[in-house]
């Protein structure tokens, strides 16, 4: 497995020829903690590393569906306690690895293990596992896209699972600085928008209000009718504003 240079968080990822070297670490022994000069950095690593190992076994329980009824309000609630790993990531300054290329991690056998996790869950939430999402809500009329949370956990593990390599040979740093990385760049936003499915999931069912058509959302959906609806917004709004000042009358 060859082996590609690394960037802080804040920086654009690029191809490996494009990027440039690694800033040095800090040599102060607090380079990887927020708030105290006093703190064992290992304590940080240690809590970050237990939600995240505690996610990825409760994710795969989950999956083998002994309790199917049940599947929801625990992701629910697993979903929510790795979103707190991954706040305080997001809150940490930036972490610095302490090599300029990721060690090589050798043979991988996640993307076969994520392949079966993605089935298992895609059976056992049928006909719930596909949802609307809005990408970037930053990003002005955009239209929802469908995505699925089988996928979505799927990715999430996968990428927790690679810093967890790196940990559990020792790395701390590297683990440290691959799951903040991946938390702004990938999984952050990916689980985020899977929690807010599944507890829009459980407050239908707990405030009685059944979920319609559902079969009607799938990943395969054509969007062209809301992108066509936005566009036909944005030209109303254009004619409104500059339909005086031409003399133009209003389209009817």
């Amino acid at each position: 497995m060859s082996k590609t240079p690394q960037q802080s968080p804040t920086q654009q990822k690029s191809s490996v020829a494009e990027q440039p070297p690694r800033a040095q670490q800090p040599s102060t022994p607090d380079a990887v903690t927020l708030h105290s000069t006093t703190q064992d950095p290992d304590d940080f690593a240690v809590q970050i590393s237990d939600q995240v190992e505690s996610f990825i076994v409760a994710v795969t329980e989950i999956a083998k569906g002994d309790e199917p009824d049940s599947a929801v309000p625990f992701l629910l609630l697993e979903v929510s306690q790795l979103l707190l790993a991954g706040g305080r990531l997001g809150a940490h300054e930036d972490i610095l690895p302490d090599e300029r290329y990721e060690p090589d991690l050798g043979a991988e056998q996640d993307a076969m293990d994520a392949d079966d996790l993605r089935e298992r869950l895609a059976a056992m939430l049928d006909p719930v596992d596909v949802y609307s999402e809005v990408f970037d809500p930053y990003e002005p009329r955009k239209a929802p896209v469908a995505a699925r949370i089988s996928d979505d956990l799927a990715d999430v593990v996968s990428d927790l699972r690679h810093g967890m390599a790196h940990y559990r040979a020792g790395r701390i740093t590297e683990a440290l600085w691959w799951w903040q990385f991946s938390y702004f760049s990938n999984w952050g936003s990916t689980a985020s928008a899977t929690l807010r499915a599944l507890q829009s999931l459980v407050a239908h069912v707990r405030l009685n209000q059944p979920l319609e058509d559902l079969d009607g959302l799938d990943t395969d959906e054509d969007l062209a009718t809301a992108e066509g609806t936005l566009e036909e917004e944005a030209g109303q709004v254009m004619a409104e504003e500059i339909a005086g000042p031409l003399g133009l009358r209003p389209v009817k």
